[in-house]
This record gives structure tokens, C-alpha cells and sequence, in this order.
């Protein structure tokens, strides 16, 4: 397990990252976090006061879409994409689970 799969699991729902913190969770400039908020890539990216605020799915978020375009050279629009599906699919994976309790999935 990595240092940074430990970060991202002991964040809690109601705890909030700055643009700095998820940038350097990432290995990415700041920078590049506000082109893709300016893009609407991040829906859940959060300004309040001036400030960006990020929820820890918001930094799953960025890790996928970083390696995505790092990892396959995908052009943003398209990590964001493929970003959707695999939240949605955890999703459903959490709902199968919570449906048949007990069950290894």
C-alpha cells in the first residue's frame, strides 16, 4: 500500500483538501487543477470565499484523471470521462454490496 492510498482512505466525508494539498497529492502544479475546474471537470470542486475546497472524492477524482492522461496520454475531457464511469461503478458497487450483505464481492 502506498503512502498515497493511505491518504485518500483516512479522509473523512466531511473534511475539505486545498487546491495546494490535492495538487500535491497528485504530482501536479495547481495550475493544472484550475484548467480542469475551468473546464468543468470537477463538479464537486467547491470556491468558497476565493478559496478551492476539495472533498476526498474530489482528490480520488484528480488521482484517476492525472494517471489517465499521464498513463494513456488521454486528453482531459476524456480522463474525466472515463473518471465518471469508474465513480459510478463504485457506486454500484457499494449499493450491491449494502443489498446482499454477508456476500464477498
Amino acid at each position: 500500500m502506498q503512502d498515497d492510498d493511505i491518504l485518500i482512505g483516512c479522509l473523512m466525508e466531511d473534511s475539505w483538501l486545498t487546491l495546494e494539498q490535492v495538487a500535491a497529492a497528485c504530482s501536479v502544479e495547481p495550475v493544472w487543477l484550475i484548467r480542469h475546474i475551468e473546464e468543468g471537470l470537477f463538479p464537486h470542486a467547491e470556491s468558497v470565499a476565493g478559496t478551492w475546497r476539495f472533498s476526498g472524492a474530489s482528490l480520488l477524482r484528480a488521482r484517476r484523471m492525472r494517471q489517465l492522461e499521464r498513463d494513456f496520454d488521454a486528453v482531459p475531457e476524456l480522463a474525466a470521462l472515463v473518471a465518471d464511469l469508474l465513480e459510478e461503478m463504485d457506486t454500484l458497487r457499494t449499493l450491491t454490496r449494502q443489498a446482499a450483505p454477508g456476500r464477498d464481492r
